[in-house]
């Protein structure tokens, strides 16, 4: 940089000689005034010293604090930051013009710490009258010069008394000194010391003039050297939307030379055409103070445009700043091509994978119902063959038959039920059960298997028991069969053991844990981690001399999971396992079983029941059972004709297949009910080998009333039918058949068991007026009396009363107050039978 010119200005010189001489007039006055007054004035003037020590001391902390303020982005003040540097620049000045004419050779560190706070003062003055964004850029360096320059400010503040007053002394030595001297002399001395200052002065703006000009291009530099560097797309628009700054990765992004786009608006350059409105409205927006959604915002995803025209996805974030040129908008972007990509790839694999699953569900859906329809067909004969006169050998074939029919049963089974716990439309059915007669009934179902292996199955509580819970019976046999029959069948010679344990209670939750241990050959080492994957079969771990699909684990470790529990294994080969399975169930009150109950079901009077079937083996098989208990059919081969039958013919029960030409049974469902024949109101049972329960829900949702799985039993049957007609044929409910009132009242005496029996009836005649009172009460009150007064009910075994109760609960619990309506009204008749026999 050239040296700077500076011309003399010499009427300022003559009015500081003529200045000089008017104040030595006054000098020699002042000095015998000045020598006087000193001694009088001598503990005011320290004290003032102190203040403005004090004084500094404010200043520079109000300073500091600014500065940290704005550094750390809570406040953005420059102006106030220029304020309290200029108030310190000017208390500095004044301390340096007390201690001016303090000479001692003592004590020279406070002279530093004088110095070193007016060298802070002097070098920040340069950034504090550049513009906002050369002080916005030093102010990190500022707050470290500030922290650096604290301790000279504390030195001087704590300056020692003796200190003070040698700087008062030393001031009024040197002016004493001074007044004695000659009036020309000190006007000569004056005006060479004015020249000279004058001189030092100029020379000193002139290097701070330079040095201010040296560190804006170094951050200049600094800037613009991170920018281009810059891994990120760096665009900087001035308040027209024209380009001033454009770096390399942006070159990179947009095709564009950076000297071929400066000075252009950026809108037509970078953004598509279909974008390029809402760029400009926003601008527009942004200039007029308005709202802002993507400047400041953060990081935005948007489309942009190459300079070949091609679109392509970014990550924008959009800043505005505002300079004495006026607003600048800095915007950084990101190319996302490839993870945009690598985005839809993975929804596409997604996608496909969900695809995938569910042509297998609807594969495994359609081997169910071609597997199961021929099964039905050779097990539906056996139960048949088996109710006519066969000879012991005959019937040992027909067993024997059944048996791998049962089999093969199980092992569809085990497929289809991979199928429903993975869809994760899997819902548990809870009831009350006796975990001591489910376990003992699994016993007893093994025991042969066990006693043919010399093997003995036993079972019991650790501590104290739990046995009633409420539990899905299905999955809870499923655990334990698969457990227990690997146990058995595995063990030779040996024992297998299940133990069942309450580790704890809280609030109704039971913590079981069920253990089945085996004297058996024990799972390997290298097998351990795979043992509940599916398709592991024992061949792998054990000898051929036992078989199976390799699904039973992999099925209890979903069965496990579904309902909330977890499952461990520990073995040791040639020594025996022991499964573990953690679960938390829900404590229950035991529900009394009524002794006289049948176990074979059968309808007393006889039914009409139209069969729609195509298979023909089906329908003969149907047909035998259904005439085996004295009932009339009719068969059809497709859900056409039955629509059209069902117009005119009645019928007490339609026993529907679901896949069928022509029509469907779902189809000729939903017909039958739309339309306004005589089986309109009949009951329609769907009979099909479709065994996944999403599919089941489907026919319900149909218009049917129920659901009869392939291969069919004639137990089933009778089961079903007696369910579902025990509470229609003639219109009458079922009598309560109460049986084990006589034990209550042997354990209660007469009584207490009367005084029972009055609370029960009461409690109930209560819940039956308030329930049919008038408005339907809130729901949550209704679950919580319903689910109070059926576990009364259980204790009197009012068994249909009790289901009544439980039915509107539930209707209740899933807010359908359409079913709680129909649960409510059906109630009085209930409980008047129910009355009767208690």
């Amino acid at each position: 940089m050239p040296p700077l010119r500076t011309f003399p200005n010499w009427n300022h010189y003559i009015q500081l000689i003529l200045s000089g001489l008017v104040v030595a007039g006054g000098i020699v006055f002042l000095n015998i005034t000045f020598s006087n007054d000193f001694s009088k004035r001598e503990p005011v003037w320290a004290d003032s010293v102190r203040q403005e020590l004090a004084q500094l001391e404010t200043e520079f902390f109000n300073f500091s604090e600014h500065l940290n303020n704005v550094v750390s982005g809570s406040s953005s003040d420059l102006a106030a930051v220029r304020s309290r540097f200029y108030t310190l620049y000017g208390q500095a000045t004044k301390l340096e013009l007390v201690y001016a004419y303090w000479s001692s050779k003592e004590n020279n560190d406070h002279a530093q710490a004088l110095e070193a706070v007016r060298a802070f003062a002097d070098a920040t003055a340069q950034f504090i009258v550049a513009d906002d964004l050369v002080l916005e850029t030093a102010l990190p360096d500022l707050l470290a010069d500030a922290d650096a320059t604290r301790p000279s400010v504390h030195k001087l503040i704590n300056s020692p008394e003796d200190f003070i007053t040698s700087v008062v002394y030393g001031g009024h030595n040197v002016l004493a000194a001074t007044f004695v001297k000659p009036a020309i002399l000190f006007i000569l001395l004056g005006l060479v010391l004015a020249l000279g200052s004058l001189v030092d002065y100029l020379r000193y703006l002139k290097i701070q003039k330079y040095e201010q000009l040296r560190a804006a291009e170094e951050t200049l530099t600094r800037i613009d050297t991170i920018v281009q560097t810059s891994l990120d797309g760096v665009v900087v628009a001035g308040g027209d939307s024209s380009i001033i700054a454009f770096n390399t990765a942006a070159e990179s992004i947009f095709g564009y030379k950076a000297k071929d786009v400066l000075g252009k608006p950026f809108g037509p350059l970078i953004i598509p055409g279909h974008l390029l409105d809402a760029h400009s409205a926003g601008m527009e927006r942004a200039r007029a103070g308005g709202e802002r959604r993507v400047i400041g915002k953060g990081r935005v995803q948007l489309d942009a445009k190459h300079a070949n025209g091609c679109t392509f996805p970014v990550e924008l974030a959009l800043q505005s700043v505002e300079t004495e040129q006026g607003t600048i908008f800095v915007a950084f972007l990101r190319d996302i091509s490839t993870r945009v990509n690598a985005e839809t790839e993975l929804i596409l694999a997604r996608d496909q994978a969900l695809a995938t699953a569910r042509l297998r569900s609807r594969f495994l859906v359609t081997m169910s119902h071609e597997i199961r329809t021929p099964l039905n067909g050779l097990l539906g004969n056996l139960d048949l063959i088996k109710n006519t006169n066969l000879n012991r050998k005959q019937l040992s074939y027909i067993e024997d038959m059944e048996t791998s029919g049962a089999l093969l049963l199980q092992h569809v089974s085990d497929v289809l039920d991979l199928t429903r716990y993975d869809s994760r439309n899997f819902k548990l059915r809870e009831v009350p059960l006796s975990l001591a007669a489910f376990v003992q009934s699994t016993v007893d179902s093994q025991s042969g298997v066990a006693a043919q292996n010399n093997t003995i199955v036993e079972w019991g509580w650790i501590g104290l028991p739990q046995n009633w819970v409420l539990a899905d019976p299905d999955v809870l046999r499923h655990i334990l069969m698969n457990l227990v029959g690997n146990a058995v069948k595995f063990t030779r010679n040996g024992l297998v053991k299940i133990s069942l344990q309450l580790s704890e209670i809280v609030d109704g939750a039971a913590k079981i844990i069920i253990r089945i241990s085996d004297t058996g050959q024990g799972i390997k080492d290298d097998l351990k981690p795979f043992i509940f994957d599916d398709f592991v079969t024992g061949s792998v771990a054990y000898d051929r001399t036992v078989g199976g699909s390799g699904l039973g684990l992999g099925i209890v470790r979903r069965s496990v999971n579904a309902m909330g529990g977890q499952i461990d294994v520990e073995s040791k080969p040639n020594v025996g396992s022991t499964f573990e399975v953690r679960l938390t169930l829900v404590a229950t009150q035991p529900v009394a079983e009524d002794p006289n109950a049948p176990h074979d079901y059968k309808i007393a009077e006889p039914l009409h029941v139209l069969i729609v079937e195509d298979n023909e083996i089906n329908r003969v098989v149907t047909r035998e059972m259904l005439e085996t208990d004295g009932h009339s059919t009719m068969e059809l081969q497709d859900g056409a004709s039955a629509v059209e039958l069902c117009q005119n013919t009645q019928f007490d029960l339609i026993l529907m297949d679901i896949s069928m030409p022509v029509m469907d049974g779902r189809n000729a469902t939903r017909i039958i009910r739309d339309g306004t024949g005589v089986c309109a109101q009949t009951p329609i049972l769907a009979l099909t080998a479709n065994a996944l329960a999403s599919e089941q829900a489907t026919f319900l949702d149909a218009g049917m009333n129920g659901v009869l799985i392939k291969p069919l039993s004639l137990s089933v049957l009778r089961q079903t039918l007696n369910e579902l007609f025990t509470k229609t044929i003639g219109g009458q409910v079922l009598e309560e058949k109460v049986s084990h009132h006589a034990e209550m009242r042997s354990v209660l005496g007469d009584v207490t068991f009367d005084q029972m029996r009055a609370l029960f009836l009461a409690e109930a005649e209560e819940l039956n007026c308030w329930l049919s009172s008038g408005a339907l009460p809130a729901l949550e009150d209704i679950s919580r009396r319903c689910h109070q007064t059926a576990g009364s009910a259980a204790l009197f075994g009012a068994h249909y009363y009790r289901t009544a109760l439980n039915a509107i609960k539930d209707a209740a619990d899933a807010k359908n107050t359409t079913e709680v309506a129909s649960g409510i009204a059906s109630l009085d008749a209930v409980w008047r039978q129910t009355e009767r026999a208690i």
